[in-house]
C-alpha cells in the first residue's frame, strides 16, 4: 500500500466507525463527537481521492466534510440556546 491508500483506508476506517458507534447508540448523531468524526474522516477520504485525482469522490468527501464542519458549528449555538431554556 501507498501513502495515498493508507490515508484513503484511515478516512473510510474514519467514518465507518463513526457510523457503526451511531448505530450502536454510543455516538449521539446531533453530539460534536460524531460530527468531528465524520469531518476528519471525509477529510481524509478527500484528500486520498485528490490525490488520485478521483472527481467524483472528491466532490461527494469535500460536500461530507463541509455538511460535518457546518454541523460542528451549530453545536456551540444549540448548546446555548439549550441553556438558555
Amino acid at each position: 500500500m501507498n501513502l495515498t491508500d493508507w490515508i484513503g483506508a484511515a478516512g473510510v476506517s474514519v467514518l465507518l466507525v463513526a457510523y457503526v458507534l451511531s448505530l450502536r447508540n454510543i455516538l449521539s448523531k446531533d453530539g460534536s463527537a460524531y460530527a468531528l468524526l465524520n469531518f476528519l474522516g471525509a477529510a481524509l477520504a478527500c484528500l486520498a481521492s485528490i490525490m488520485l485525482r478521483y472527481w467524483p469522490f472528491i466532490v461527494l468527501e469535500a460536500a461530507w466534510a463541509l455538511v460535518s464542519l457546518a454541523a460542528l458549528a451549530r453545536i456551540p449555538k444549540r448548546i446555548s440556546t439549550n441553556a438558555a431554556l
